[in-house]
Parts: structure tokens; C-alpha cells; sequence
């Protein structure tokens, strides 16, 4: 079997040498998930709540160690690497109530009694990307298992440690042998088995929207049941009314969390012209204040890019000349470092402007009123996410439902609640994660009807 070297993107030295899971390894891995499935899905409701309240407790139990393999893998910063790993066990605890509460209905009608149940959907195959390895699994991971589901997943092949970790607590944990698989393997090869193979029932694919319409064109073949979750080109709004000292203090971290690696990254910043110096002003301490460098040290807030050509790919959107409105500092040494930069004044037919750079690179434009902000906000193809910063209730209200994006926040940055449901608008994915109702994308409602007349 073929073996690829895990790098460590602050150091660029080898963490470990992993097999890579071929395209027979695939359908084997997708045999036993078929096996598992009736064992699976008759498990009562009660068992399998307790069974994933205990997988919880396990990874609770490995938090360190899962972090400690996210810096060594993703760059990840040490306080942030913890959170993720914490966010797996809290995601499972909070779908493991899932089991005992998925109800069907019963449905008046005439000459009999009729009901709906929720079904498992089949095999589901997760798409894991590489900017937040831990908690997109838990996103798929955790309901499609609650609603009786086998899974296998594909993380990226540049971040696979923490889900084969995962998968080998699971296990631990007391799950059934084939009821959760990780295979790590290339995209084009394990990737595309999962989404061409007749018995995965479901796919759920995170990343970029131009590979999304590729799974998407595949799915259709079988009309095989699809969630998308894919990339973002992100405004944040801010009135001159706003706070402005706190809007501008956050607005940096709400691009360069993960070096910018996050389909919600606001790097889109709008601010009203009559503020947009002060603005600025306020700006410039915030972004030259971020610590950039190991990210095993407490202190550090953002990490490296996660590849040397992811590194080379932001670099094209700050090419020599380009108009650098504030820059801060990065390590010189070895690593895929990049500085935190805001770059204005820019054109909306600026690539910066327009294109998902997915690192830290930021556009700050001006805007004259309510009406101007939201024709900027939404000229785009994408529709993930957003904030905006106003007193004004009447204008929050209405900003936010002008402006097309599945996820906004108002005087915060906040997206993404596992007990909230999460998604885009437009090229930015479709249906939803998370949240009460994730369990309607891993679930058929099946209707009975039982007549009771002669």
C-alpha cells in the first residue's frame, strides 16, 4: 500500500508516514459499513444514546493528546488545537440525546391511522478538508451516527491524524466494528469511491466550491443524497453608529482565525465612509498586534498556512505593489508563514476583493449608506456568513435579512453553534449542519398508512 508523509506546516519536518487507502481499500471499508448497518440501526434508542455519550467521554478524556496531534499536523495554535478537540466530545454529547428523541408523526386521515418514521439513511461517507480536520467530522460524524447511520471518512490527505485517532476511540469507546471507519487516502481515488459507490447512501462534502460542483455532478448519477458546506467570500458590515473600538478590535481575529484558512472568514470589511479613517486608525493596532508564530507557545494566535503551495496561492492576491494598507509580522524562518495584511483601497473587480483567498488577507472598502452596503455585501456568488456592527435594532433586523447568507451576527463574529443550524446561501453549499434538525439530512421519512375500515 502507498505511504504519504505528514508535515508539520511550522517546521516543515516529517511528523509520521501514513498507508494511503487505495480504491479497493475503499470498497472494503465500504463492505463492512454495509454489514454493520442492520446491527447498527437495531440498536434501541436508549443503547445507542449511551454508547455515544460514552464515545464523548473518551475523547473528553484524550483532549490533550488530540490537540497536541492538531498543532503537530494543521499549525493549529495550542488554546484553539484544545477547543477543537473539546468540541468533538461536546458535539457527540449533545447529539447523543438525538436517539431517544427522533420522533415521527401521526397524522389525522380518514379510514385508518397513519404514521411516519424516520429511517436511517444508509452508509454515509464524510469529505473531511484540512482547515478544521476535528470539528467538521464531529459535524457529520455525530448525527448521522445518532440517527443509526454507518459512516466512513475521507479526512484530507494533508490532515489525517486526529480523525484516524477518533476512529480508534470510537472503538474504545465501545463502538460496534464498521459503525465508524476513517480511510486516508487522495480525493480523486477514496473520494470519488465514496460518492460513485452504489451503496453509500449519503455524502457529506466540506470544501471548496469548484471540487462541491464535482461531487455534486457525481451524486447525481445516483441520485445520491448530498450535503455541501463550501466556500465563502464573507462582509463585515460596520455603521458608522457602530462601537467602533470593538468593532474594529475584533475585526482582524474574525479574518485571521486559522491564518484565514475558514470558509466564514469576514475578509470582507465594509465600513461606512464617514468612519472609514477612524476606522482604519483603530485598525492598525489590532492586526499589528497579532502573535504570529509556534503554535505550540500559549501565546501565540495565529499559526502557519498549511501548505507551501497554499502559501504560494495567498501570496498571488499580494503581488509587488499591491495597495498594503496595514501589515503584521510572521516568522523568517523555516514553516508556511504569512503576515496578517488588510489591503485599500481596492476595486470590487479586485481579485482580494472577489476570490476566496482563504488566508489572512483582508480588503477594507468604504460605503455611503444602508442600500450601498448590502448591494456590496451580496455581490458575490457566495453566501455563508457575515456580521454586522450598529445600535440600531430596526437596522441590524433589517440589514440582516437583506443580506444573502445563512449565517450572520450582529456587533459579534460568531457562526458556528453546534446547537444552531449552519450553512449557505447560493455557491456557499446546500442544506444545512447542526443544530436540532441535522438529523432530517441522515434520516427518509418513510409514511404508513393502516387502515382500520373494512
Amino acid at each position: 500500500m502507498p505511504e504519504f508523509t505528514v508535515l508539520n506546516p511550522a517546521t516543515e519536518q516529517a511528523v509520521t508516514t501514513i498507508p494511503v487507502a487505495t480504491a479497493a481499500a475503499a470498497d472494503a471499508a465500504i463492505a463492512r459499513a454495509v454489514a454493520a448497518q442492520p446491527a447498527w440501526r437495531a440498536v434501541s434508542p436508549g443503547d445507542r444514546a449511551r454508547l455515544l455519550r460514552g464515545f464523548a467521554a473518551v475523547v473528553a478524556d484524550h483532549v490533550e493528546e488530540l490537540a497536541g496531534l492538531e498543532i503537530a499536523n494543521s499549525g493549529h495554535p495550542v488554546g484553539q488545537a484544545r477547543w477543537e478537540a473539546t468540541h468533538v466530545a461536546e458535539v457527540l454529547r449533545y447529539y447523543s440525546a438525538a436517539p431517544e428523541r427522533l420522533c415521527g408523526r401521526q397524522i389525522p386521515v380518514a379510514g385508518g391511522l397513519d404514521v411516519t418514521f424516520l429511517e436511517p439513511v444508509g452508509v454515509v461517507g464524510l469529505i473531511v478538508p484540512w482547515n478544521f480536520p476535528m470539528p467538521i467530522l464531529a459535524w457529520g460524524l455525530a448525527p448521522a451516527l445518532a440517527a443509526g447511520n454507518p459512516v466512513i471518512a475521507k479526512p484530507a490527505e494533508l490532515t489525517p491524524l486526529t480523525a484516524l485517532r477518533v476512529a480508534e476511540l470510537a472503538l474504545e469507546a465501545g463502538l460496534p466494528a464498521g459503525v465508524f471507519q476513517v480511510l486516508a487516502g487522495r480525493g480523486s481515488v477514496v473520494g470519488r469511491r465514496l460518492v460513485e459507490h452504489p451503496a453509500v447512501r449519503k455524502i457529506v462534502f466540506t470544501g471548496s466550491t469548484d471540487t462541491g460542483r464535482e461531487v455534486m455532478a457525481g451524486c447525481a448519477a445516483s441520485v445520491k443524497r448530498l450535503t455541501l458546506e463550501l466556500g465563502g467570500k464573507s462582509a463585515n458590515i460596520v455603521f458608522a453608529d457602530a462601537r467602533l473600538d470593538r468593532a474594529a478590535a475584533t475585526a482582524p481575529q474574525a479574518v485571521f482565525d486559522n491564518a484565514g484558512q475558514d470558509c466564514c472568514a469576514r475578509s470582507r470589511i465594509l465600513v461606512q465612509r464617514s468612519v472609514f479613517e477612524e476606522f482604519m486608525e483603530l485598525l492598525e493596532p489590532a492586526v499589528t498586534g497579532i502573535v504570529v508564530g509556534d503554535p505550540a507557545l500559549p501565546g501565540t494566535v495565529m499559526g502557519p498556512l498549511i501548505s507551501a503551495d497554499h502559501r504560494a496561492r495567498v501570496a498571488s492576491y499580494v503581488p509587488d505593489g499591491a495597495p498594503v494598507a496595514v501589515r503584521g509580522s510572521a516568522p523568517s524562518g523555516p514553516g508556511f508563514w504569512f503576515p496578517p495584511t488588510v489591503l485599500a483601497p481596492v476595486g470590487r473587480d479586485d481579485p482580494a476583493f472577489t476570490d476566496e483567498v482563504f488566508g489572512p488577507v483582508a480588503v477594507v472598502m468604504p460605503f455611503e449608506d444602508e442600500a450601498e452596503a448590502i448591494a456590496i455585501a451580496n455581490d458575490t456568488r457566495y453566501g455563508l456568513s457575515g456580521s454586522i456592527w450598529t445600535q440600531d435594532v430596526g437596522r441590524a433586523l433589517r440589514v440582516a435579512r437583506a443580506v444573502e447568507a445563512g449565517n450572520l451576527s450582529v456587533n459579534s463574529h460568531s457562526s458556528v453553534r453546534y446547537w444552531t443550524p449552519f450553512g449557505g446561501f447560493k455557491q456557499s453549499g446546500l442544506g444545512r449542519e447542526l443544530g436540532p434538525d441535522a438529523l432530517d439530512a441522515f434520516t427518509e421519512t418513510k409514511n404508513v398508512f393502516i387502515a382500520t375500515e373494512d
